[in-house]
């Protein structure tokens, strides 16, 4: 029996306006350009570095800035409409054992990773309440779930973005809203390749499939809960790490 070589992309019904924050690059990206490639209109935003690939618009924005972000939107909306699907997924990490961390390493995480979401979210959530209809998806991490020595800052914010995303999804599910996580395990990404290939070896071990993900394996998770298929989907938390967390 013959395997599909890829994932089926299924034309959506209705083409959105999706904007994915740290969509440069990595998980971002491959989410961005799965969702171009399903024929929406996609915004990406990041701090510095524009994606490379036309079909999607770039805005610069740091979210840890609010100015920066109501900026970011007004721009979108000018250019392709107000955001109707929001995937939170940009992060920083300042890893550091705690009794070395320097506060401003643990505040700088916190506000990007967390705070920087609340605001993504905050400003996405008017033009939904009024549309009634809103996709809403938070990429967390396997390691919000299990934590992780010497990323105290890194698993407090991914960890925050569960309880915000469950609070979202009681608060506007009358509205036609949903609000859902994504959590992934190690990733083969540009943040994986710099691991040495001891450190590689150990992260890789650990997964019971033995291997880790591509940035396309999240992006399907992402799409999948923006999708019509997906609506009945709230307050979820949808593990894609190759059974590293299971159990949370």
């Amino acid at each position: 029996m013959n395997q599909p070589t890829s994932l089926p992309r299924v034309r959506p019904a209705t083409a959105r306006t999706v904007l994915v924050t740290g969509g440069s690059r990595g998980i971002g990206l491959a989410t961005a350009q799965l969702f171009a490639d399903a024929g929406h209109r996609v915004a990406v935003t990041s701090r510095t570095e524009a994606p490379d690939d036309d079909r999607l618009l770039w805005v610069a924005c740091d979210q840890a800035d609010s100015d920066a972000v109501d900026a970011a939107y007004e721009s979108i909306e000018a250019e392709i409409g107000p955001v109707e699907i929001l995937v939170a997924n940009a992060g920083i990490t300042r890893d550091q054992l705690v009794l070395r961390m320097a506060d401003d390493d643990f505040a700088a995480v916190v506000d990007t990773n967390l705070t920087g979401a609340y605001r993504m979210a905050k400003r996405a959530a008017r033009p939904m309440l009024r549309a009634r209809w809103g996709r809403l998806i938070f990429v967390s991490s396997v390691v919000g779930l299990l934590g992780s020595a010497g990323q105290v800052n890194y698993a407090a914010s991914k960890a925050g973005l569960v309880g915000m995303a469950r609070s979202l999804a009681r608060e506007l599910g009358s509205r036609g809203i949903t609000a859902n996580v994504v959590a992934p395990g190690p990733v083969a990404t540009e943040m994986f390749g710099a691991l040495n290939d001891e450190q590689q070896a150990a992260i890789t071990d650990a997964v019971p499939l033995g291997r880790v993900a591509e940035p396309s394996e999240i992006a399907a998770a992402v799409a999948f809960l923006a999708s019509d298929e997906g609506a009945y989907i709230t307050g979820a938390v949808i593990p894609v790490d190759g059974g590293l967390g299971m159990g949370h």
